[in-house]
């Protein structure tokens, strides 16, 4: 184990300065909505937010000031480094706006957005002002793109070291040879659903009765919860508030497309339709959500409290999309789950936030194409098994286009399955360690540990602190899909034992 030197440590100084400095320029966005509605006092304390960043971001810069070029560690070092630092400055806003009964609250918040996990701890948030509702839906759908993808698009030109911070972001897939111009289209994509999505639901919430103002702030902010898969809403009922099967309809639409490869949106923007049908991640989610809805629907027949057939599927479909694209968007109260839904309903949407959606896109989870692998090898050692010994077994799967199943593919997507189930684990403990029921506590961890959103009722401002911190962590090591903050408690222990 090699100890990193000092050149390492500016380069992972200089690097992570960018990026904050980058998400200082994202407080702009806020910055100019409480201005532009007289909200005097919502924009100071933003104003303080982004000279906090700026000055940080600068002064790193600028003391550890590099020619040299990223590798794989430092990659995966900056971005964890990056996102901690991001997440604590993030939360200045949230602080000072008094809606937060504790800095630790502030933080969860922040990460719960930047994780695009939708879980939140802000008080009276039915009276939040629009700078601060502007703020945590910027959150969520920069940390859906990728803060670092949006540093990489604005703020770094083509660099070699730029790739390592894009894979260190749980990304690899490259929709363009050069990974600027692949953050740069990951961006493009973004916007184009931002216009399509902001304009189809505000029009549905100027049609429910909203003044045409509100009713296009209410449009891209749940836009962005949307396809961001990040759940958060600007009410406390989520999009319950709404009642409406067209709000709900539209709002499906824009978190399965979230919830899609970027890599699979590049190709269908290239007129490549049949990958729609062919792509093991979107075979994958197919075959587990028909199994889940089966499984969800037995338990709301059980227990009887949907017997209208219209009102079943907006409540059992939508709630199960939500959970299997790890939005978090909801269409009852929280303890409806415990109360009315039972046990088996929610062990089937616990089972859908554990696997998640798609690699590569704003989703959390396993991941569908991890789950597509696994199924992979199973029939490849069935295969095998039926086979004589002289047969030489090979097993195909298509993504983006033709792959043949190789150890080194099974080996790294065994190793994160195996993370992910253990830190589900860990967080079914930690809850009923604190006096929780099993399937309460396993429910409310598989949601943060997935970043996925969706509450039984555990979560509170008041819950324990040791809960509300493990949930945080929780929810970066999720989106982090472990490999980076794995490289940053490996670069620590290099430190202090590394020779």
């Amino acid at each position: 184990m090699i100890r990193p030197r000092l050149e390492d440590h500016v380069l992972v100084a200089s690097y992570t300065g960018r990026v904050v400095v980058g998400v200082g320029m994202l407080m702009s966005i806020p910055l100019a909505t409480a201005l532009l509605f007289g909200e005097w006092e919502v924009g100071v304390d933003f104003g303080i937010g982004i000279l906090t960043c700026i000055a940080i971001g600068l002064s790193l810069q600028t003391a550890f000031r590099t020619r040299r070029e990223l590798r794989r560690r430092h990659g995966l070092v900056v971005v964890s480094v990056s996102w901690l630092v991001v997440t604590v400055l993030g939360a200045i806003p949230f602080w000072l706006s008094g809606h937060m009964s504790s800095l630790l609250n502030a933080v969860f918040d922040v990460m719960s957005g930047l994780t695009t996990t939708g879980l939140y701890l802000i008080e009276d948030l039915d009276h939040v002002s629009y700078g601060l509702s502007m703020w945590r839906f910027v959150l969520t759908y920069a940390g859906g793109m990728g803060i670092v993808v949006i540093a990489l698009t604005f703020l770094f030109r083509g660099t070699v070291g730029a790739y390592q911070l894009y894979v260190g972001e749980g990304k690899e897939e490259r929709l363009l040879p050069n990974v600027i111009h692949t953050a740069r289209a990951i961006g493009s994509v973004s916007l184009a659903w931002l216009v399509v999505g902001t304009i189809t639901l505000s029009t549905i919430a100027v049609a429910l009765g909203q003044p045409p103002v509100r009713a296009l702030l209410h449009g891209l902010w749940v836009f962005m919860g949307g396809f961001s898969t990040g759940g958060f809403a600007p009410q406390s009922f989520n999009t319950f508030w709404y009642h409406s099967p067209a709000f709900e309809a539209a709002s499906i639409a824009i978190f399965v497309a979230g919830s899609l490869n970027f890599a699979l949106h590049w190709a269908l923007w290239r007129g490549e339709r049949a990958e729609i049908r062919r792509n093991i991640e979107v075979v994958s989610f197919a075959m587990t959500f028909v199994v889940l809805f089966a499984v969800v629907s037995t338990g709301l027949a059980r227990a009887g409290i949907y017997p209208d057939a219209v009102v079943f599927f907006r409540k059992a479909f939508y709630l199960l999309a939500s959970a299997h694209t790890t939005t978090g968007f909801g269409t009852i109260y929280s303890r409806t789950f415990v109360v009315q839904w039972g046990p088996v309903a929610m062990l089937g949407v616990i089972a859908a936030m554990v696997i998640g959606a798609s690699a590569c896109s704003t989703a959390g989870g396993i991941k569908g194409f991890r789950i597509g692998v696994i199924t992979k090898v199973f029939v490849e050692d069935i295969r095998r098994m039926v086979s004589p010994d002289s047969a030489v077994i090979t097993e195909r799967y298509h993504h983006i286009r033709k792959y043949v199943l190789s150890e080194h593919t099974v080996r790294s997507v065994l190793t994160i399955t195996v993370a992910f189930l253990t830190m589900h684990s860990i967080m079914t403990l930690v809850g009923v360690m604190n006096g929780y029921p099993v399937i309460e506590a396993a429910f409310e961890g598989a949601s943060a540990a997935s970043n996925t959103g969706l509450s039984c009722g555990v979560l509170s401002p008041t819950m324990p602190g040791s809960m509300r911190v493990v949930y945080t962590v929780a929810m970066w090591l999720g989106r982090m899909e472990f490999l980076s903050v794995f490289a940053l408690v490996g670069w620590g222990i290099a430190m202090v034992r590394g020779r």
